[in-house]
């Protein structure tokens, strides 16, 4: 246990767990106490990870919806976090992509919370983050589908938060600008190619033109937010949207 987060006896679950911001949060969760079911499409990486952590590996497609409907879990902390992007004009956006990516960003967040909430009612305790972006809050050319399923995923937790805050569970959301993660490097070459600049111009001219902080937001940055709302003392934050995001959406 490190900076005074204890978690010990809790079980939490995160998903697109095996790289990136996932990752990250597993690893401080488990170094808080919590025993972490690792959530992955990628069984491998899942078994890896779970394997390293004490924790349990679930290789999971989060995009079949259908699979989540009837599910039951026993978590005290959950984590929703997978994401994928896509990046074109409205007009040229593939309609099953705009479905993947709601599926996968919101429907799936809803279904999971779903499935944890009567165990959090039932002993009075649970915690619940999304993991928003900047772009739950504000919008950005090209990005439809993200934009809109981090705008619904806002919401969702609000409700969720009004809903479970007389029973002892909270939901918030946090809200990265880019993090450096391989979903944001698969990004480059899409930026360059809708905006016609170098992938070299990529990160200064677009990713971080809106931030005060001229820098990407590190993994481990956001899991030890993650991590702290997760805590006994973050136990009166709760429907709130907090930006980790270099002062972007300050402007």
């Amino acid at each position: 246990m490190t900076n005074g987060v204890d978690l010990h006896g809790r079980r939490a679950l995160v998903t697109g767990a095996a790289s990136g911001i996932g990752r990250a949060c597993s690893l401080r969760l488990a170094d808080a106490g919590a025993t972490v079911v690792v959530a992955d499409v990628d069984s491998a990486a899942a078994d890896a990870l779970a394997q390293r952590i004490g924790g349990e590996a679930w290789m999971v497609d989060l995009t079949d919806t259908a699979a989540l409907e009837s599910l039951a879990l026993s978590v005290d902390i959950l984590v929703n976090n997978a994401g994928v992007q896509y990046v074109s004009p409205v007009e040229t956006f593939p309609p099953q992509q705009f479905d993947r990516i709601i599926r996968l960003m919101l429907t799936a967040p809803f279904l999971l919370a779903r499935a944890a909430l009567p165990h959090m009612y039932e002993q009075g305790f649970g915690r619940i983050v999304n993991i928003s972006s900047a772009h739950g809050l504000v919008a950005s050319p090209f990005k439809s589908a993200y934009v809109a399923a981090k705008h619904g995923l806002e919401g969702l937790s609000k409700v969720i938060a009004l809903e479970g805050g007389p029973r002892g569970v909270t939901s918030n959301c946090v809200n990265p600008a880019y993090v450096r993660t391989p979903l944001v490097e698969r990004q480059i070459a899409d930026q360059a190619r809708v905006h016609g600049i170098s992938e070299a111009d990529v990160v200064e001219k677009v990713m971080l033109t809106e931030t005060a902080i001229k820098r990407l937001v590190e993994p481990d940055e956001i899991a030890e937010l993650v991590t702290y709302l997760c805590s006994p003392a973050a136990s009166f934050i709760n429907g709130a949207s907090v930006p980790i995001d270099g002062g972007w959406t300050a402007r």
